[in-house]
């Protein structure tokens, strides 16, 4: 399809206004079904951390206030600052659904507008799910679609995410596809996000500034808001002013037969993405029962270039920097035999223990590991050496986390940051969702009482 006249931009408003009904397959609604066990079980873990009780604080400070739930809490806030402030719980720790090819994480940014849309009451839990999917398929095709975006150092969860959050809400407003063209725009004009700021706070504003602007871009078109026609491809649009490079076809081509939320992937760590294979040969390497972490005298890490851009950081004290560090997951894996939410702390990374090995550790680019992939060789004292390598990280396509994994993973995230919560009542409710005629229950049950 040509890139000339807004056709990509019309062509995938159409998509995201019109596309559903007995056409969305049984495995995409199932994926979608996936990803908000997924996102809420992630935010729940998040639900007494200093990364919502300082928005939370700002928030009310400035008077806000409101009837929609926040995930996990007892607040209500105004519509708007509910969906930011849910985006940054299902973001925070890290925990989130990854889009490999892309590397975006779209349930963050996209979830919480339609959840709070839902709360308002008319949406029946098949319209959120097929929403949802929707979203995912947007905002993952929008990334497919340029090349060189993340690499340039746009944090393309939120940029691409606005994208997904804006045609999912616009899809449960009605929106025709003209309006949904306009919301675009809005959405475009809104996109931001920098990787520079990904190892600390910062990096989820622009995941909840994802989310709510979004909501407010469908919410805007809804009353006749309006917005130009190349959003996407035009001279000054997102493609050409953000990328590289721009591929139309990766939006246009497979619309509505092939689907991106079938490449969701899901993380058994809370950290990011590229270090799970790290994780995963270092746990295996102490469960072998030969490796005493007192005797290592070096730990040398092989992988994709990306894992060294993104992790290879030396060692870390601050909690953020944690869970994107090779050193500290090396560490945490080869002492505590663990990488859980509590491993992934200011408090853990000054024990001196994980500090002492975290020193030993050094990263070393291999072009023949995918992302996905990983080699650990440990050294010990004696001059012996043990090696682990992976090849598929546990949670990737090759290895996925099956519904009971992501099942025991949303309730040891209850239990964590939200024990209020009634995790039994959400779970069955999102495992069941498509068939309840009012998805205003998630509200009801995903905050604590």
């Amino acid at each position: 399809m040509t890139s000339e006249s807004g056709e990509i931009t019309r062509a995938l408003a159409a998509f995201a206004a019109d596309f559903g009904g007995k056409s969305m397959p049984a495995a995409v609604r199932h994926e979608a079904r996936r990803a908000l066990v997924n996102g809420l079980g992630a935010a729940l873990g998040a639900g007494n951390r200093p990364e919502l009780s300082i928005p939370l604080a700002v928030l009310a400070a400035q008077g806000a206030g409101g009837t929609f739930s926040v995930i996990g809490r007892r607040e209500r806030l105004a519509m708007l600052d509910a969906a930011f402030v849910n985006a940054i719980a299902i973001n925070a720790l890290d925990f989130d659904d990854t889009h490999l090819p892309t590397v975006i994480h779209p349930t963050a940014p996209i979830a919480p507008g339609i959840i709070a849309l839902a709360e308002r009451g008319g949406i029946s839990g098949r319209a959120l799910i097929d929403a949802l999917a929707i979203g995912i398929e947007v905002a993952c095709r929008l990334g497919n679609a340029v090349p060189g975006h993340y690499a340039r150092g746009f944090h393309i969860t939120a940029t691409c995410g606005i994208f997904g959050a804006t045609a999912a809400a616009g899809r449960l407003l009605g929106l025709d596809t003209d309006r949904m063209v306009a919301a675009f725009a809005s959405a475009g004009g809104q996109a931001a996000g920098l990787v520079e700021n990904l190892p600390t706070l910062a990096k989820s504003t622009s995941v909840g500034g994802a989310a709510r602007g979004g909501l407010l871009a469908a919410l805007l078109a809804e009353q006749g808001w309006s917005g130009g026609p190349q959003t996407i491809e035009g001279r000054f649009g997102f493609a050409r002013v953000l990328a590289d490079q721009f591929n139309p076809d990766a939006i246009t081509v497979g619309l509505g037969t092939q689907w991106e939320v079938l490449k969701n992937d899901y993380k058994p760590y809370p950290c990011g993405v590229v270090l799970n294979p790290v994780l995963d040969a270092c746990l295996a390497l102490v469960e072998s029962g030969t490796i005493d972490p007192t005797r290592i005298a070096s730990i040398t890490v092989y992988g994709h270039k990306l894992l060294g851009v993104r992790a290879d950081r030396g060692v870390v004290t601050d909690g953020q920097l944690t869970r994107l560090s090779i050193h500290h997951c090396a560490a945490i894996a080869l002492v505590r035999r663990r990488a859980g939410v509590d491993e992934f702390t200011e408090a853990t990374a000054r024990d001196p223990a994980i500090q002492a090995l975290a020193q030993k550790v050094r990263y070393q680019e291999d072009p023949a590991c995918a992302v996905e992939a990983a080699r650990v060789v440990v050294r010990l004292a004696d001059g012996l050496e043990q090696t682990h390598s992976v090849a598929q990280a546990r949670g990737s396509a090759a290895r996925p986390l099956t519904d009971t994994d992501l099942e025991a993973k949303a309730r040891l995230l209850a239990a964590h940051g939200a024990p209020g919560c009634d995790i039994d009542r959400l779970l069955n409710t999102l495992w069941h969702l498509d068939e309840l005629p009012d998805a205003n229950v998630i509200a009801q049950t995903m905050r604590r009482h």
